[in-house]
């Protein structure tokens, strides 16, 4: 299993796309255009990409496809469920990921115990961030700082977020990932960078949904942040 949470820490800044279908050809894109790790998604309905995804087993054969093909890291939504979700994981960590994101209020105790792949947990608008350090405490490797109010998806990024960002980073000790809830711009991950974010995770609302809109973006952002 490749340690995502150490390429989070030693990559100057680490490009993440979270695939808005689990489709083996939108992975191979992404790797193609310098992406450092996938995110696919299983027993949910996507609010930022309007796509739903089904069982582990309903969409078992393209995922394994996916981690076959896989340059990199690849990672998964196991739902938002704490009962489906404490029986599913034990498939998709079979399966092969190398990590799984939700939300800190959908991930089971159980997996917070689970020591052979890296949890990434979300806060998301409503969590005071106080509880940033519980986070390190009781066992979770990774934030994902879902902060913006889901009535702003699509927004463009403002300095206010770039404060709460800062925050975050200075907060904890964990590395720290921002998907683009908001429409975050190639250019825009430079001012991430400095706030402390370790990685950027690209999803619908930057990508779109097209292998073409996909290849474009997983590409611009990419540049943006070797110039960093």
């Amino acid at each position: 299993m490749t340690d995502f949470k150490n390429l989070l820490l030693n990559n100057k800044h680490t490009l993440i796309v979270s695939l808005p279908a689990n489709d083996p050809e939108l992975a191979r894109i992404s790797w193609q255009e310098g992406a450092d790790a996938v995110k696919l998604h299983i027993n949910v309905a996507h609010r930022a990409s309007g796509s739903s995804f089904g069982s582990f087993q309903e969409e078992q054969d393209v995922l394994k496809q996916v981690i076959a093909e896989a340059k990199g890291p690849c990672g998964i939504v196991p739902g938002t469920d704490v009962g489906v979700i404490d029986v599913d994981y034990k498939h998709v960590i079979d399966a092969g990921f190398s990590f799984l994101s939700m939300y800190a209020h959908h991930m089971p105790v159980s997996l917070v115990n689970e020591g052979s792949v890296n949890t990434m947990a979300a806060l998301d608008n409503t969590y005071d961030l106080a509880y940033l350090k519980y986070l390190e405490n009781i066992g979770i490797d990774i934030c994902e700082a879902s902060i913006a109010c889901p009535e702003t998806y699509g927004d463009r990024l403002s300095a206010a977020e770039l404060m709460i960002y800062n925050r975050i980073c200075q907060n904890t000790n964990l590395p720290v990932v921002v998907p683009t809830q908001r429409n975050i711009l190639p250019c825009e991950v430079a001012n991430l960078a400095a706030c402390g974010v370790n990685a950027t995770m690209i999803g619908a609302i930057v990508t779109g949904k097209t292998p073409d809109s996909i290849r474009r973006a997983v590409a611009e952002f990419k540049n943006a942040i070797e110039k960093i």
